[in-house]
This record gives C-alpha cells, sequence and structure tokens, in this order.
C-alpha cells in the first residue's frame, strides 16, 4: 500500500481507491444534498453544541489542510442530540477550499459548491478513544459548516493570522484559548445522513450534520488559506488549494432535514 496520497492529478481522489478499496463503498462522503429528495424527519431533535469549556491546543498542517487541534481527554467541548444517542466530543477542526472562490466546499446543495467548508469533528464517547470510534459505525459525528464569500469573519481572524507561522508540511503552533463558537452560524438548522471520512482511510464511520446556513468569509481571509503548502519545509513548492473530494453516490441512503 503506498501511504503518499494527496489532491494532485497523478494521486487524487479518483484514484484512491487503488489503496483504499473502501473509497468504492456505499457509504462515503461527501454527497450532494438535493434538497427536494431531503426529507423533514420530526424524530431529529436540535443539535446542542456544548463549546464554553472548548480547550484548544495547537494548529498543525499536515501536508492535505490543516488541524486545530482540542483537549479531548474529558468532556470539555461535546455534540449531541439531532440523529445522535449520546455524546460526542470534540477533537479537531479542519477546512478544505478550492483555488477560486467557486469551488472548496466537499459537500454540495443541489449542485452549488461553495468557498470552503469547516469541519468539526467529534468522537462517540461510548468508545475508548478516537482510534477505537473510527472503526465503528457510529464512531464520529462531524458538524459541516459552509463557508460563503462575503464579510470578513470575525470568528476566523485568529485562525487566518495563524496560517503563516505553519506555512509547510509538518509545521504546528500552539493555539489555546480559541473558541469554535464563532465559527458557527445562527442557525443550526442541519441536514444528516450515514457517511465516511472525506480523506483517506475513508472509513464509513461518521454520522454528518451539514448546517443549512453558511457563515462567511472575506476574500482576503480566503487567500490567506491558499498561500499554504501541501509540500514540506525545502520541497518544490505545492500550493495547498482544491483539497476536497467531489461528490460520490449517494446509493440507497436517505438525507434527512432537521427543518421544513
Amino acid at each position: 500500500m503506498s501511504h503518499h496520497w494527496g489532491y494532485g492529478a497523478h494521486n487524487g481522489p479518483e484514484r484512491w481507491h487503488e489503496d483504499f478499496p473502501i473509497a468504492k463503498g456505499k457509504r462515503q462522503s461527501p454527497v450532494d444534498i438535493d434538497t427536494k429528495a431531503a426529507a423533514h424527519d420530526p424524530s431529529l431533535k436540535p443539535l446542542c453544541v456544548g463549546y464554553e469549556r472548548a480547550t484548544s491546543r495547537r494548529i498543525l498542517n499536515n501536508g492535505h489542510s490543516f488541524n486545530v487541534e482540542f483537549d479531548d481527554s474529558q468532556d470539555k467541548a461535546v455534540l449531541a442530540g439531532g440523529p445522535l444517542q449520546g455524546t460526542y466530543r470534540l477533537i479537531q477542526f479542519h477546512f478544505h477550499w478550492g483555488s477560486s472562490d467557486g469551488q472548496g466546499s466537499e459537500h454540495t446543495v443541489n449542485k452549488k459548491k461553495y468557498a470552503a467548508e469547516l469541519h468539526l469533528v467529534h468522537w462517540n464517547t461510548k468508545y475508548k478513544d478516537f482510534k477505537e470510534a473510527v472503526q465503528k459505525p457510529d464512531g464520529l459525528a462531524v458538524l459541516g459548516v459552509f463557508l460563503k464569500i462575503g464579510d470578513a469573519n470575525p470568528g476566523l481572524q485568529k485562525v487566518t493570522d495563524a496560517l503563516d507561522s505553519i506555512k509547510t508540511k509538518g509545521k504546528s503552533a500552539d493555539f489555546p484559548n480559541f473558541d469554535p463558537c464563532g465559527l458557527l452560524p445562527c442557525s443550526l438548522d442541519f441536514w444528516t445522513y450515514p457517511g465516511s471520512l472525506t480523506t483517506p482511510p475513508l472509513l464509513e464511520c461518521v454520522t454528518w450534520l451539514v448546517l443549512r446556513e453558511p457563515i462567511t468569509v472575506s476574500r482576503e481571509q480566503m487567500l490567506k488559506f491558499r498561500k499554504l503548502n501541501f509540500n514540506a519545509e525545502g520541497e518544490a513548492e505545492q500550493l495547498m488549494v482544491d483539497n476536497w473530494r467531489p461528490a460520490q453516490p449517494l446509493h440507497c441512503r436517505q438525507v434527512k432535514a432537521s427543518f421544513r
């Protein structure tokens, strides 16, 4: 198995199945959300986001995106409600974005692409840790938030300001006292469906919660994302852009909506 995967033409998402056969599975993500086909499910509870005690630790360029990592040793930042049974702990968030403002999101809505998509990754506390959770069909809950071009987002500023210090793969920086609540829209109306990680190993362990209302990001903030590098320091520069996987077949799954 080659452990080198990326988003370039020679090793892009359409080739991932060569090393990760599950890429052709029946529960892959992202998907296109067809709003006419997404049925309102009255049994879905409101989402309960408890990020008040979130403890951010560091920001890291992993060569595919960048992660902001959180202390997940206790129930400090949790997600519950919606279709979820039990409590899920926030471990990290990251983004996917395009080379231009007209693409970048992984999920699409009626085929529309947004400039970027934020993924807040949580694991099910009925399991021992994140590693165990990703092996289970109900192991993770990922909250997806679309970013559309508009006003500068004050909640994002601290993130974009830190990107200069993690330009290349493997670089990290301390990133304390970040409040992830600042990255959420006013409305927590969501679509939900059973899916997978959108990056290798593409495990089918994710309950997806994609928020209907996007947040804004300014063109200048988006340009900061696109200055990051896929490469490590000293290697030929490859700008980190278009780190998104295209929509996958829905197969027999139903996307449900928390709203009418």
